[in-house]
């Protein structure tokens, strides 16, 4: 699917115009967008050191959105296509991506998919198509986060550090889970049941992550939101009770016959452990 032609001079326009209200400090902070507020926030004494590619045809785009994120304090490495990128992504791993999905030759989706067979580093997508479908399709094939142009510059900045924060808790964490049947690499992004390798999409593994990683624990959806998606800008609840129907269905074909995964009404989930038993011969 190919996103529409637009017109770029008017884009860049709307994006000039809330990079330059950045140090103004009043409406319309929201780039190309007028008349919603979000507040000041000043980035410029930011004091983070994280390594942030872009991944983006437009000279112009990538420009502004260099002057943004290293306003906030990020160092910034551009790309002009997928290819380049690629090459950048080996050269030197970065902390996170912000990856345009309409690009001449390797598209945005063709390059996710060339990230993720070499790394998890954590990838939010730039489009101009905000359907629900494409917010799907990117999750689905690994993306991390999606933002939609026009965009606020304090979303855009808020969307990278929740990625980041996410990113940096794994660090902490085993490497590895393991209970009586069901066993997680997270290094390797395997999930086994009895010795059965189970096939998840990203978004799938990284909720059971967050499951396991919190047993016997009711996890409400505003938490799963902020621990699998980043937040919830943009995301609705739903799509958590989404996600989890499909991370059952997952399960209960894998040879697990009482799925793990309760719910709590009126809380959330729990992992139960002790609940995944096989199902019988």
């Amino acid at each position: 699917m190919t996103e529409p032609a637009h017109d770029v001079t008017e884009e860049l326009t709307k994006l000039v115009v809330g990079l330059e209200d950045a140090n103004r400090c009043h409406s319309p902070p929201i780039l190309g967008t007028p008349g919603v507020d979000f507040g000041c926030t000043s980035y410029e004494n930011g004091m983070s050191r994280f390594r942030i590619l872009i991944i983006d045809d437009d000279a112009d785009i990538r420009s502004l959105l260099r002057e943004l994120l290293e306003r906030a304090g990020y160092l910034v490495e551009e790309a002009a296509d997928g290819k380049a990128g690629l090459r950048a992504l080996f050269n030197n791993t970065p902390d996170a991506i912000v990856l345009d999905v309409t690009m001449p030759e390797l598209d945005g989706w063709a390059t996710l998919e060339r990230i993720r067979d070499v790394t998890a580093v954590p990838v939010l997508m730039l489009t101009a198509l905000g359907s629900e479908l494409e917010r799907v399709r990117g999750l689905k094939q690994g993306a991390d986060d999606y933002v939609v142009k026009p965009f606020g510059r304090q979303e855009l900045v808020a969307r990278v550090e929740a990625l980041l924060r996410r990113a940096g808790r794994n660090d902490d964490l085993p490497d590895t889970y393991a209970d009586s049947r069901l066993t997680v690499d997270f290094g390797q992004r395997i999930v086994a049941f009895a010795g059965r390798e189970i096939q998840l999409t990203p978004l799938e593994f990284k909720l059971l992550a967050a499951f396991v990683r919190h047993p016997n624990q009711v996890l409400s959806r505003d938490q799963l939101l902020e621990q699998v998606w980043g937040g919830a800008y943009g995301v609705s609840s739903a799509q958590v009770k989404l996600y989890v129907g499909y991370l059952r269905a997952k399960l209960r074909a894998s040879g697990i016959e009482e799925t793990p995964i309760e719910t709590v009404r009126g809380f959330g989930y729990r992992y139960r452990p002790d609940a995944a038993s096989p199902v019988e011969a």
